[in-house]
């Protein structure tokens, strides 16, 4: 019997009680406005919009609104395929807690622009929606929309190119909703996520959201499509005025208005049959909303019936008045189904020749969340995607694992099923014109076991750090521009297999350790490397120096150096001096020569004179005369 697969949502009425949330405080709310420039408020309600600006990257421009229910927002984001496949909105300060988070599609008012872009979109590494063919034309497909707990303090939207258009945003919404809301029993929690597949609102042609019935905010503002009739003659529609009972209530805050409108079969066919495409070999939850407001039953018993899915009789002898407690008063039924096919129906069966009633359905798919990446690895490949200067066509953003279907591109993962956590076991990334050089947050990468970073123009010395990467196999670093010397702790590296530093600029002697991998078997190449010596194959070194006594010699030479230049600079001053000297009794040297010519005459008539007197010395040879 399936009847142990249901859960009555009237019976969670009454366990979390007929309180109002007009004790709580309001909800989290946050409205995107997607490029724009200035934030906005929209009519008819004035809900404020905010501008985008740093939550992400791609191009604003204006948009042309696909369907009438979408915001009246004039502005998109698209995100062009030379910007990577994937590209996010990072959303942060979110409290924790549970939301629904709706995203509107756009299309860009340019022309040669795909008039409807196709891709995927994941909340927080889950894939939770791929757009279809002819979306722009279908109301409720030009958004998608999910209940998801966001227990990081962090939103992280994603949207993935399939190579149909660029995909084009138009607003996103983050509402929070109650933490029990949408609890369909066992399987139910913070690792589930629900994508509105469809929600319908019977015997009416008006669509709204919970804002036109003025709903409780705590129900996250739902669009309800109209749902006029299941079929030409199928059905008939009521409608009411009265207050409906047991309707705003927690968890889930349904509009009264939901209730006051609804589908009767009819005399021709008494069956209620409404069927819906949906996504085969998935899990759906399906919630049906019941108010008895024909004016024609008034009391138990007057309308019984069976509710069917896919043949599978889940509810047997539904008595709206009896299970609700009365007339105009709300009831929710709710079942999970395990869909084989690619359709979904669902049938209301009458007894003894009565109608059955539908006033709202609402169908889930039961998506599992993805385990998410080791936080450390992806903060190492943020860094590494900075400093080796990745190209934008990567789409590094987001989650490098997640979701499955696309992962970053150069990187593999692996789930760790211990801890179910996805890490990095290798990097894959040759050949890519890579100009940057290699950080040693590598190192955190801490699961690699093939690195390939060959073919690029890397540059810089080979880090130390790589030798902690206990489980790495394979290190190809071939035709690059490294330079300096092997580190000493690669030789380390265990588990290695294969090492190709060939093609670089690397000098000094290779390290023992490493050449010793040849006696383990480890194939390697250091060809290319005009300064590497000290293995078989490469050139014989001379007397090895540690690298202090390096430092020292390199200390000497530059003293030596130094007190060169200082002596040649004292010689120099000197001859300059010198120079000066000589330049200056050159030039006082005419009346040096006159001078001695007088001293000369003196001198001669001196003697003439001593001659004449024959007795007579000259003042040198007599001395000084001395006075009394």
């Amino acid at each position: 019997m399936m009847m142990l697969r249901y859960t009555l949502a009237c019976l969670l009425i009454f366990s979390f009680g007929l309180t109002s949330s007009s004790a709580r405080q309001a909800p989290y709310s946050l409205r995107i406005s997607c490029g724009a420039r200035h934030n906005v408020k929209t009519p008819p309600t004035y809900v404020l919009w905010y501008k985008d600006i740093a939550y992400t990257g791609g191009v604003p421009a204006n948009a042309t609104p696909p369907s009438y229910i979408t915001p009246p927002l004039k502005t998109l984001r698209y995100f062009p395929i030379s910007e990577g496949p994937n590209n996010c909105y990072n959303i942060v300060r979110v409290p924790k807690g549970h939301y629904s988070v709706r995203i509107f599609f756009g299309i860009v008012d340019q022309p040669n622009f795909d008039k409807e872009p196709l891709f995927d979109i994941s909340i927080e590494g889950t894939q939770i929606y791929s757009l279809k063919s002819g979306w722009s034309s279908h109301d409720d497909q030009v958004f998608a929309e999910a209940r998801v707990f966001l227990m990081g303090g962090t939103s992280t939207i994603c949207f993935h190119s399939t190579g149909h258009g660029d995909p084009a945003i138009l607003s996103i919404e983050i509402l929070q909703v109650d933490d029990q809301a949408y609890n369909f029993g066992q399987g139910w929690g913070e690792g589930v996520i629900l994508r509105t597949a469809t929600r319908l609102t019977c015997g009416t042609g008006k669509p709204r959201f919970d804002e036109d019935y003025s709903a409780d905010r705590w129900g996250g503002d739902r669009f309800w499509n109209p749902m006029r009739s299941f079929g030409e003659g199928a059905d008939s529609p009521r409608s009411t005025e009265n207050t409906i009972k047991k309707a705003s209530v927690s968890p889930n805050f349904y509009p009264e208005g939901l209730y006051q409108s609804a589908l009767v079969s009819t005399d021709d066919q008494p069956d209620l049959t409404y069927s819906i495409d949906v996504e085969p070999n998935r899990n759906y939850s399906v919630w049906m909303h019941f108010a008895e407001i024909d004016a024609t039953v008034t009391a138990e018993g007057k309308r019984v019936f069976d509710v069917v899915i896919n043949g599978d009789t889940f509810f047997e002898d539904v008595d709206v008045i009896k299970m609700s407690g009365g007339r105009y008063t709300a009831l929710v039924l709710n079942a999970t189904v395990a869909v084989s096919g690619r359709t979904l129906t669902v049938v209301f069966q009458p007894k003894g020749g009565g109608h059955a009633i539908i006033n709202a359905i609402e169908l889930f798919e039961i998506i599992t969340a993805e385990f998410k990446t080791l936080r450390d690895e992806v903060s190492a490949l943020q860094k590494m995607r900075k400093a080796l200067g990745l190209p934008s066509r990567f789409g590094w953003n987001g989650d490098p694992c997640v979701p499955t279907q696309h992962p970053w591109s150069g990187v593999d993962c692996q789930l760790d099923k211990n801890t179910s956590i996805w890490v990095i076991d290798g990097l894959d990334l040759d050949n890519q014109g890579l100009k940057g050089f290699l950080p040693n947050d590598i190192s955190k990468l801490k699961h690699l076991q093939s690195i390939n970073l060959s073919q690029n123009s890397i540059h810089g010395g080979i880090p130390a750090s790589l030798g902690s990467i206990t489980k790495l196999e394979v290190l190809d670093l071939s035709y690059n521009s490294f330079n300096g010397s092997i580190p000493e702790t690669i030789g380390e590296l265990t588990s290695l297999r294969i090492l190709n530093l060939n093609g670089n600029s690397l000098s000094g002697k290779v390290p023992a350790a490493v050449g010793g991998m040849l006696l383990h078997r480890v194939r390697f190449n250091f060809t290319d490397n005009a300064g590497l010596c000290g293995i078989p194959g490469l050139p014989a070194c001379g007397a090895h120096l540690s690298s202090g006594a390096k430092i020292g010699i390199a200390f000497g030479v530059s003293i030596a150096f130094l007190l060169l230049v200082l002596c040649a600079l004292i010689w120099w001053k000197r001859r300059q001096n010198i120079l000066r000297a000589q330049h200056i009794a050159a030039r006082g040297a005419p009346y040096a020569k006159k001078r001695t010519n007088v001293s000369h005459d003196i001198q001669m008539t001196r003697h003439g004179h001593n001659n004449n007197h024959g007795q007579a010395r000259t003042a040198v040879e007599n001395g000084p005369s001395l006075l009394s």
